[in-house]
């Protein structure tokens, strides 16, 4: 019998986020649809006819991220590798060099992705509603990447977990890039205090480069993660790969239904 993983606090910390993140998603998508039925075009100045909604995302987010300017014994040891106190010295180590290519490529990844967003918005296409539901679809994309699969780990930065991720407190920002087109108090508050946690992080990664990388912090080694974050990721691709055949074949089934309806 397979033995059962007890979650870890910051595992659940992190399943309570992605509840309360797709709900707040699901709540403005609603909203949203709602008003477009009726007709109406979202603008941010609108934001006075849901005062409580708009509220409770800007605190919400707000107190998160002011969070992390401080070291936390319940956040993930991915994003609290930046404090002096959770760097534990492994002897005759360097820093490795060279990985700067793969920060880069993230971020002009991400720089062109929202790019074409901001075209769609800037031409019309698209409003500031929408724009605010892809930031908040961006934040539980956020915690799917922790729990479940990155693109970010597993095509560009080829990190062992996310506690040795070099781009973990790029999170806010990236989050919340849609908001640099929309100049409002809500907006660019929230973007704001984002980029200072982006600052700080990188700023410290330039003063102490091997707080960053488990081959120069013991603190980021399997022996002493107490988060387990990465036993989730571990599961599903088990299940993907013991149930491929299977999942294939439903995959296909629905498709040729698909097919036939349209017909």
């Amino acid at each position: 019998m397979a033995r059962k993983i007890k979650l870890s606090t910051v595992s659940l910390l992190h399943y309570y986020k992605l509840v309360l993140r797709s709900v707040l998603f699901a709540v403005v998508l609603v909203s949203y649809i709602g008003g477009r039925i009726k007709g109406e075009r979202f603008t941010f100045e609108q934001t006075e006819k849901y005062p409580v909604l708009f509220a409770v995302i800007w605190v919400g987010f707000a107190v998160e991220m002011l969070l992390r300017f401080f070291p936390s014994k319940v956040e993930s040891p991915g994003c609290q590798k930046q404090f002096k106190r959770n760097y534990i010295s492994v002897e005759n180590s360097t820093v490795p060099r060279g990985t700067w290519q793969r920060t880069f490529i993230c971020a002009a990844v991400w720089t062109v992705l929202n790019s074409v967003v901001g075209a769609l918005y800037f031409t019309g296409i698209i409003d500031q509603g929408i724009l605010v539901l892809i930031s908040l679809a961006y934040a539980v994309c956020d915690m799917i990447c922790i729990l479940f699969f990155c693109p970010f780990q597993t095509w560009f930065l080829k990190n062992k977990c996310c506690g040795s991720c070099r781009i973990y407190n790029w999170d806010f920002a990236m989050m919340f890039t849609p908001f640099l087109f929309i100049p409002h108090m809500y907006t660019w508050s929230l973007l704001g205090i984002a980029l200072l946690l982006l600052a700080v992080w990188e700023i410290t990664y330039r003063a102490h480069p091997e707080r960053f990388y488990e081959c120069t912090n013991e603190g980021l080694s399997c022996t002493n993660c107490t988060e387990k974050l990465c036993h989730h990721k571990t599961q599903l691709r088990h299940f993907i790969k013991k149930n491929k055949d299977t999942l294939i074949l439903k995959g296909n089934t629905v498709i040729e239904k698909a097919k036939k309806k349209l017909k």
